[in-house]
Parts: structure tokens; C-alpha cells; sequence
């Protein structure tokens, strides 16, 4: 009986273990542990091969960027696979919805469209969504600091990718890393990247992908933790998730309601244009709030995150300012902290003030935005930029996705700074409270949309 009771138990738990292998219904295996079937190599040089039942990539030099993409092409769906790099400086890739212009680059061609990274380096941007071969980085992972030290060096990284509508969404190791609602491509392959390398000294080095599978049926969302920032690309939209995680727009994207005049109790007659979902300061000839003026939310707020998307002209000058009681006297624009709004380039107030700090993105000659070029993107085109003001007073600068400055509100270094300012003047300078958010008129055209805010309980 003893011996009979052992045997049945066993093949329960062979039987136990066989159902937990066997594959949840609808998904289906993208590698079939065998052979390249069902993928193409494209782009550049690096070979792929099956090696003890793992794709493996291997970093060539003198070549671009390298994918194995999938022949067929897909819209909805949830894709899991397990990466690992070898090269701890390297950098690799799970492409999605993605496409193929074959003419790029003299007919090497070049893929495009939107991946998940696989970032074995300082910089632990894993998890994170790059749009490949065309608007760069869309979610950098400072975006969500939370999640940088999920990647597990020297090992397998199971990731898990939700494409559905136009929403993506990446976990990794179980962690949520990124979510991003975009414009672009609803559908496309999916494809695994050997990325570049800059020396010889990191030819050779594989990439491994195993356990590729995907689910275009029954999709079961994944539930996405709270208070997780969203790059939303669709101009004027909250997402539910952004609602129920205290979201809401400041900008309707078709009437001036929630604003008015800084000089006033209604908004300007004249200076300001709204349409197609943007709000757009009129061109004065560079007079300082002379036309319509600066315009103010009718609210005040203490700690916030505020996230806007800006356009500038050639030579522009504006800015977003916090903190703004309105109680200053003042000639020109009101008083406030200021998120500064500039053509670096062609303006001359880039090249005033002290080190830098009257650029793009800086606190308004106080602190200077370290920004690298990259992640600028061209006057005429739109950037994000964000503000976040915690409850303890620390203060940050994002400029596309990318914290540029931070600052801590009253601290010695702080009222230092203000001391060698245009600021000194002014007791107490941006220490208040609570204040409105401004758009500044400089007098040149800048637009502005997107431009939501979401309060910070203490």
C-alpha cells in the first residue's frame, strides 16, 4: 500500500508539472527552440543562430543596428520573452508594432517603431520606450525612478509588453516600468535587437532570447500600479488610469476656461489664440507683456506635478511660472518661479544671466537645465516639459522625459541664489505657500497644449 501510495503521488506530480509546463491557452510561441522559422534578419550585420535552444545575437563592428524581426505583423497583444546581455556596457531590444524602410542609410536600411530597452549600464533606463530610427527616447526611465534596479545583471530578464489600442506598457521582472499612449502605429512586427557598438573591444558579444511568446486573443490586462507617470502623445487626453490617479487637464484644448489675465479677472481681449487644441501667445516683436499680457490658472496650488507641451519660433522666449502670488509689483511679466521657455540658440537671454542658468528648461537665473542635445527636440517641434513640486519643497525640471535641474525651496542653497539674482528685491522670493501657474507673454509666438497637473497630498 505504502509503495502504491508513492507511486500515485508521483504521478500526480508528473502530471502537476506537465500541466504547469504546457502553455496557457492562447498564447503562442514566436521561437520554436529549433530553428530561425517565421523571423528575417534586417538592417545590419550581426548574425543570429539557435544555440541550445536560445536565439543568440552577437555584436559586430562596423554595422548598425541589427534586428530579427518576425515576417508577420501584429496589432493587440500581450509579448513576454526573456533577454540577456552579455555585455555589461552593451545594450539591446524588443521591438513592437514596428516597420522596415528599406531605401534608409544607401539601401542598408533602417528599422523603426517603438521598443522596449534592455539597459545593462549605469544608467538603467531598462523597462524604459524608445522609438527607434525616429523620435528617439519616449520613456526614459527617470520617468519613473521607482523602477531602475529591477534589471538583474549577468542574467536571464523576463519581460513582459502589453500593446493594446494605443497604449503600451512594459514590466520587467514582474516590476511595471513604463506606460506610454501614443499616436503612431497600430501595428506592425516584432523584432529583437543587437544594437551598435563604438569599439572592437565589445565585438562579440551576445545577446540571448529565449521563451518568446504572444497573445493576440482573450487579452487580459495586467492590472499597472498607481501614481506611475504616463507619456500620453495624444494632445489634450487624459487616459482613465491619469484620472483615477488625480490627473486632470488645466487646458481644455478649446476655451480659455480656468484662466485669466495676470492683470485682471478676465481673460485677455486680445494677444492669445486658441485653436486645433492649442493655445498660442500672439507675436509682438519680442515686447514683454505689451499685447495680451501673461495669463494665469483662476486656481492656486502648493505641491503638484504639472506636465505641458510646448512649440517654439525661431528666436521665441516664454515661460512657465509657479508659485505666482501676484502680489509683486512688477512692470512687465509677473513674478513667480519660471520654468524658462527659450530658443537657446537665437535668443540672447541664453547667453545672460550666470552659467547658463536663463536657458531652456532652467529655473529662470537661478539654476541652470543640464541638458544634453539629444534630448532637444527642434524649434517648430513639440517638447514636453514637467514640474514637480513635492510636499518637502524639493522642486524638479523635465525636459522630454529628462530631469534637467532640482532644487529645494527655501534651503540656504537655495536663498543664496536668489541673493545674486534679478530676484533679491523681492522678500521672501517663490517661498510661498501656494501660488498660480502662469504662461508667459514675452512677445513672440509660443504655443502651448497638454498642459495637466496633478496635486501632491503631503
Amino acid at each position: 500500500m505504502k509503495s502504491k501510495f508513492l507511486l500515485s503521488g508521483a504521478s500526480l506530480f508528473i502530471t502537476v508539472l506537465v500541466s504547469a509546463q504546457t502553455p496557457a491557452t492562447g498564447w503562442q510561441n514566436l521561437f520554436n527552440g529549433k530553428d530561425l522559422a517565421g523571423w528575417k534578419r534586417v538592417a545590419g550585420k550581426a548574425d543570429y543562430k539557435v544555440e541550445d535552444g536560445v536565439i543568440i545575437g552577437r555584436t559586430v563592428v562596423n554595422s548598425r543596428n541589427t534586428f530579427l524581426v518576425t515576417e508577420k505583423e501584429y496589432g493587440d497583444f500581450i509579448l513576454e520573452a526573456d533577454v540577456w546581455v552579455e555585455d555589461e556596457e552593451g545594450n539591446a531590444g524588443l521591438q513592437t508594432r514596428s516597420h522596415f524602410d528599406a531605401a534608409a542609410f544607401g539601401g542598408e536600411g533602417k528599422v523603426y517603431g517603438r521598443q522596449c530597452e534592455v539597459d545593462p549600464t549605469l544608467r538603467r533606463w531598462t523597462g524604459g520606450i524608445y522609438d527607434e530610427g525616429r523620435r528617439d527616447w519616449l520613456y526614459p526611465m527617470q520617468l519613473n525612478a521607482a523602477a531602475q534596479n529591477v534589471y538583474k545583471k549577468g542574467e536571464y530578464n523576463h519581460f513582459r509588453i502589453e500593446c493594446i489600442g494605443n497604449e503600451m506598457k512594459t514590466w520587467v521582472n514582474g516590476v511595471a516600468t513604463a506606460y506610454v499612449v501614443d499616436t503612431l502605429d497600430a501595428k506592425g512586427f516584432i523584432g529583437l535587437q543587437v544594437h551598435a557598438i563604438n569599439s572592437p573591444d565589445h565585438a562579440g558579444k551576445k545577446v540571448g532570447f529565449k521563451n518568446i511568446r504572444i497573445k493576440t486573443t482573450g487579452l487580459v490586462l495586467t492590472p499597472f500600479p498607481a501614481n506611475v507617470y504616463v507619456a500620453n502623445f495624444v494632445p489634450n487626453n487624459l487616459t482613465a488610469y491619469e484620472k483615477k490617479n488625480g490627473w486632470r487637464l488645466l487646458f481644455d484644448g478649446k476655451t480659455n476656461k480656468g484662466w485669466k489675465s495676470a492683470k485682471g479677472d478676465s481673460f485677455p481681449e486680445k494677444g492669445w489664440t486658441i485653436s486645433n487644441g492649442i493655445i498660442s501667445v500672439v507675436d509682438a516683436e519680442g515686447k514683454e507683456s505689451t499685447n495680451g499680457g501673461d495669463i494665469v490658472t483662476n486656481e492656486q496650488f502648493a505641491a503638484f506635478d504639472l506636465s505641458f507641451e510646448f512649440k517654439l519660433t525661431p528666436g521665441a522666449n516664454s515661460g512657465i511660472k509657479y508659485f505666482v502670488t501676484l502680489d509683486e509689483d512688477s512692470k512687465g511679466s509677473a513674478i513667480g518661479l519660471e520654468y524658462q521657455v527659450l530658443d537657446d540658440t537665437l535668443h540672447p537671454d541664453a547667453k545672460l544671466g550666470r552659467e547658463g542658468n536663463r536657458t531652456l528648461a532652467s529655473l529662470y537665473d537661478l539654476v541652470k537645465a543640464e541638458k544634453q542635445k539629444r534630448f532637444l527636440r527642434p524649434v517648430g517641434q513639440w517638447n514636453f516639459g514637467r514640474i514637480i513640486v513635492y510636499p518637502n519643497d524639493k522642486v524638479e525640471h523635465y525636459l522630454n522625459g529628462v530631469k534637467v535641474l532640482e532644487y529645494i525651496r527655501g534651503s540656504k542653497q537655495y536663498k543664496d541664489l536668489v541673493a545674486i539674482s534679478k530676484y533679491v528685491t523681492w522678500k521672501n522670493f517663490g517661498e510661498a505657500y501656494k501660488g498660480h501657474i502662469l504662461l508667459q507673454d514675452h512677445g513672440n509666438a509660443v504655443s502651448y497644449r497638454s498642459i495637466k497637473v496633478r496635486e501632491l497630498n503631503p
